[in-house]
């Protein structure tokens, strides 16, 4: 249970970026490709929990000052240094290997997410703002990844939206921490000392209000929309899935674990499932008449 908790399989949630090119080029259920991209997955979610467990190893003397951080297995002393280093090594040999397997470019975007988690724990997660976007650079990547890893290109607005959308992720979760904290805040994580909850809340709404006109460009005006009319049916859920979020987050000050309100929130799982749906509809082809 706690190397369970150690790895963090509820975060590989959000490894199901990887998927967007293999669903948006219409390789959906093409057997070749089909098995790339769960490949593509695995190594993205070895490599990702490797990452973890090395924050969680250097993180472990400020985890144990944090409420509830304190409850992981290295903070908590449920698992030894030793130990979760040679799961890190281990995790981060699989992934590695996989990348390695798929190609070159595939294996360079997944040294690149290494290369800026390194830094990320290293320095960049102590410094306001360059820390959230060095994890959005991480999201990027995931995407780039499942393109590279089937030899699709991808747009660079779904990019540009997927930036966006992991920067409101990410200054929500930075809000979560900079409120449950109190004035303790800068004692667990040093960049919340730079931050006020009245520049989170300008953040993540800036960053809710570009990643809907991103996704909405995308979806009338990109290639992938040209020759997939019907892609304009998943603007209505990203709209609603992003209002949905902004609520949670603005009324109840949650955020903190952007994977479980995305398992726990009703709204949120209608919001994702129906884009996925309605994807794949426009995807084999369906459009919407009234449109031109």
């Amino acid at each position: 249970m706690s190397i369970l908790r150690l790895l963090r399989p509820k975060q590989w949630s959000k490894n199901l970026l990887v998927f967007a090119a293999y669903l948006f080029a219409g390789h959906l259920g093409w057997q070749e490709d089909t098995g790339q991209i769960l490949l593509a997955f695995a190594a993205m979610c070895l490599v990702s929990s490797a990452t973890y467990v090395a924050n969680d190893i250097l993180d472990r003397e400020r985890d144990r000052q944090h409420p509830k951080k304190k409850e992981r297995p290295i903070a908590s002393g449920a698992i030894s240094v030793p130990v979760a280093i040679a799961i890190l090594v281990l995790l981060g040999a699989g992934g590695i290997g996989i990348g390695w397997y798929l190609g070159l470019w595939p294996l360079a975007i997944l040294g690149g997410y290494v290369l800026t988690q390194i830094l990320y724990n290293l320095k960049l997660k102590h410094v306001a703002v360059a820390d959230v976007f060095t994890i959005a650079t991480g999201f990027v990547l995931r995407a780039a990844l499942g393109a590279q890893a089937i030899d699709v290109p991808i747009s660079g607005w779904l990019l540009f939206c997927t930036a966006s959308l992991a920067l409101m992720l990410g200054f929500a979760k930075r809000r979560n921490e900079f409120i449950a904290q109190g004035d303790d805040r800068s004692n667990s994580r040093e960049a919340l000392a730079d931050y006020s909850r009245q520049i989170l809340d300008v953040f993540v709404s800036l960053f809710a209000g570009v990643s809907i006109m991103s996704y909405s460009i995308y979806s009338f005006q990109s290639e992938t929309a040209q020759q997939y009319p019907g892609l304009l049916l998943t603007t209505p859920f990203v709209l609603y899935g992003v209002c949905r979020y902004l609520l949670i987050v603005l009324t109840k000050n949650e955020g903190g674990e952007p994977a479980e309100i995305l398992l726990r929130d009703p709204h949120v799982i209608i919001s994702v499932v129906g884009f996925v749906a309605a994807a794949i509809f426009a995807i084999q082809g369906g459009s919407v008449p009234i449109v031109n």
